[in-house]
This record gives structure tokens, sequence and C-alpha cells, in this order.
């Protein structure tokens, strides 16, 4: 094993082979130096199954990731974006590299299931949440002060830019500029950089929209000012994606579907309905554009089945034997599986009524609702002098009341790109550019675990 090598992967989230161009000149500039090729996806095409599936080298069924959230039945609770590593099953890349060499340093900076990972140093966000219920926003890092000592000398990460309704280019540009820092104390081995910009834009205006070159450009100056402080430190450099984005025209309200045939329980609470999961027929688990289906009364199964089947904009229903076929037959796996047509994608909605909505449905509350809701991105429309909202009710936050920040929509109409759903084309779908003498033919995104061993030996 080479001990002086260095290499860094940068995750260039949403980018795929069709979108590079005129708008991505510092990119085109590395892969004339290098190699690109499409990337095999892994199923779900969703940030945390692609991950562990990149770094762990098997697909979700041996890992368990089989989505950004799943159904803990032993809990009956929905849990979505938690962060132990613990919940990736099997050994990781660095644990191959440090059993070879145990002097080997890795780094994780803002990559999934970051926390408790068998790595020397780590970058995650990870929020306070006191007992009187506030949200005060911070990062997790290991060692102990890392982040601190990083914010101290280029500011506090911008939090509310990294996801809701201001998510944008800052994000990423605080991340490649904590990179940086990092790689120069540090001096790792193996450093793992997170950049998530274009899975805003994407799915907020869609892959088409004329918006997407300003966005493009933003993420591509970025990634040439990594490049050229990596090069200039004798560093190599890998980029990789995660999945493609697919325009999108019509919402599929998969839980209404389920609860108006009557499978769905809901507990009154207060004003408003809460799902329950462990008393429902069957419900749903709605991630992007494709959703897990679990089934408490067995015998049911072929119905729910059928009525799926027969739902417009639903294009197919897996069950076991299709799920083994998709690599993603794990006990954390729905009893069945959804995917939406190209043009579609699962909202998590279970209420018929929005006067019956949640609290927690129009805030920012990843954790809490039972799916993924990307009209978090935006501000409700409908709310008059809705800065005003906002301000009042951070006043409101800063004399100490309690308090919502009820701004997000329950118009999923809005959103425009999704994904999850395998990539219709190799050039739509997730993408990797390498140094010439790590490419291979037809790589598939497990190979990049193997591909990284490959490169220190």
């Amino acid at each position: 094993m080479q001990k002086n090598k260095q290499l860094v992967v940068l995750d260039v989230v949403g980018l795929s082979v069709s979108l590079l161009g005129e708008n991505t000149p510092n990119i085109n500039r590395y892969i004339a130096q290098n190699e690109v090729s499409p990337m095999g996806e892994v199923f779900p095409a969703v940030t945390t199954t692609a991950q562990a599936s990149m770094l762990t080298g098997v697909q979700p069924q041996h890992h368990g990731i089989v989505g950004n959230g799943w159904y803990e039945r032993d809990f009956a609770e929905v849990m979505f974006w938690k962060q132990s590593n613990k919940l990736v099953q099997g050994d990781k890349v660095w644990d191959h590299l440090k059993s070879a060499d145990p002097a080997f340093k890795c780094s994780k900076l803002f990559w999934w299931y970051n926390m408790y990972a068998n790595v020397d140093n780590s970058i995650t966000p990870r929020p306070h949440y006191p007992a009187d219920g506030r949200k005060i926003i911070d990062l997790y890092s290991t060692p102990n002060g890392l982040h601190q000592s990083i914010e101290s000398e280029i500011g506090q990460f911008p939090f509310f830019n990294f996801w809701g309704p201001k998510a944008g280019i800052q994000s990423s540009q605080w991340i490649a500029k904590a990179a940086m820092i990092e790689f120069s104390k540090n001096q790792p081995n193996l450093q793992l950089v997170y950049l998530p910009h274009l899975d805003y834009c994407l799915q907020k205006v869609g892959p088409s929209d004329p918006s997407v070159a300003i966005e493009l450009q933003a993420i591509d100056a970025v990634v040439g000012e990594l490049i050229d402080f990596y090069q200039a430190a004798g560093a190599d450099v890998a980029i990789v994606s995660e999945y493609g984005m697919n325009e999108v025209s019509q919402p599929i309200h998969i839980n209404r579907i389920l609860r108006e045939a009557g499978y769905i329980t809901i507990r009154d609470s207060l004003t408003w309905e809460m799902l329950d999961p462990g008393a429902c027929k069957a419900f749903a688990v709605a991630d992007h554009q494709v959703a897990h289906v679990y089934i408490n009364d067995a015998s049911l199964k072929q119905q729910v089945k059928t009525l799926l089947s027969q739902t417009a904009g639903i294009a197919q229903v897996l069950d076991a034997d299709e799920k083994q076929q998709f690599n993603v037959d794990h006990e954390r796996a729905g009893d069945l599986i959804v995917i939406a047509e190209p043009d579609r994608w699962f909202t998590y909605y279970y209420w018929l009524d929005d006067k019956k909505a949640p609290d927690f449905a129009s805030t920012v509350d990843i954790h809490r609702k039972p799916g993924y809701d990307p009209a978090e991105m935006f501000v409700d429309p409908k709310l008059t002098l809705p800065m005003a909202r906002v301000i009042w009710r951070l006043i409101q936050k800063k004399l100490g009341f309690r308090m919502l920040m009820d701004v997000i929509p329950l118009q999923a109409d809005m959103i425009k790109g999704s994904h999850g759903r395998l990539a219709q084309s190799p050039e739509e779908g997730a993408l990797v550019i390498l140094p010439a003498a790590l490419m291979r033919k037809n790589i598939n995104m497990p190979d990049i675990a193997d591909i990284i061993k490959q490169y220190y030996v």
C-alpha cells in the first residue's frame, strides 16, 4: 500500500453527463485531463442508498440502506435522515484501508451516515433540540472542536442555505472552503466531500429550466477551485454523483389513495391528524419517485398490490421476486416497493383536508415527517407578506416564546424535478470522473469502493 498517496472524492449531487457543456468549463477542463463515464445507479437512486453503496461496495440488499428513511417495525415509527454510521451494515472502504495500514487517515465531510464512522475527521449537520422545543443550528464533528476551529476561520456554516427555502450555493461554497482547510490541517489519505447544490434547483425548477445554467456555473466554480487546490497539493481527485434528475409534472398522493381504500389509520391529535403506522393495515413511506409500502395485515398484500398497480402514474409495484431483481430485498424494505412513472413522484401526504394537516407539515422538519417533503424548499405563495411572517416568527423565537415557522406550502405540484427510479438513459443518470489509470468499463456505483482501494495499491 502506497502510504503517501492522497485521493479526494467530490460528490457533486445531481450532476449527469447530460448537464455538462458550456456552463461547466472547469469540470470540462478536468475531464480533458482525465476520463468521464456514466455510472450505473443503485436502486433506489437516492442520496443515502447511493453513498452507502459507493462506500461499502455492495448493493442495498446487503448494506441495508433501502432509502433515505424507512419504517422501523419494532418501534412502529418511520425514521428519516438518521445519522449513525452503524445503520450501514458491513465494512466500509476505510475499514479495509485501515486494516492494511493502521496509519491510514480518512476524512468525511457532509457525506451521510457520518456520525460514529471509523474515520479520523468528520463534519456533519447536527442541530440541538432543547427541551423547550427550540431548534438551534449547529454541526457535529470528530474530533471535538474540528468544526469550531474551521468556523473561526471562515464563519458559521450557513445552515439555512443547506436545506429549506433559502437552500443555495452558499452551503456548498462553505463546505468547499472547509474541505480545503481540513485537508491542509490533517493531510488525510482519503477525503470525502459532499457538494449538494444542484439537488436544490433541479428539484425546484426541473433539469431543463433555463435558470439551471446559472446554478451549473455556480457549482462549476466551486468544483474548479477545489480541483486547483488539490492538484497544487499533489492530490488526485475523483468526481462522482448519486443520480440524475427527472422532469416531473404531477405528484402522487399514495397515502391518500391507501386511506380512501380503508388501509390507513389516523389518530386525532388536538386539531390535526397524525398517521398511526403501527395501526395501519398498509401505508407508504414516500421517498421521491419511490415508495416503500408496509403492510401490517399480510392477508391484504395482493389487494394492495392490485390497487397500486392500477393507479395512474405508478409504473411498477415490486413484490418479493422483483425486489430481489432490484437488489433491495432487505428486511428494512417495504413489503411492496412502488416506482413512479418518470414524470411523477410521491408525496407523504395522508390527510384529506389541509385544515387537518399536522402542525409540522407547514414547517421544515425532516425528521418528524413520515416521508420526504421537497416542498420544504419553498415559501408558501398563499401567504400575505411571507417575509414579514418569517421576521415575526424570529422575533418570537428571540424573545423566548414558543413559535412555529409555518411558512412551507402544502402544494406538491410546485416541484418540477425528482429522482429515485433508475435513469432512463446513461447520460441522464449518475456519472464518474476519474484519472485514466482508475477508469474501468461499465462502472456501477458499488465499484467505487474497489476503485478507491485500487488507488492505494
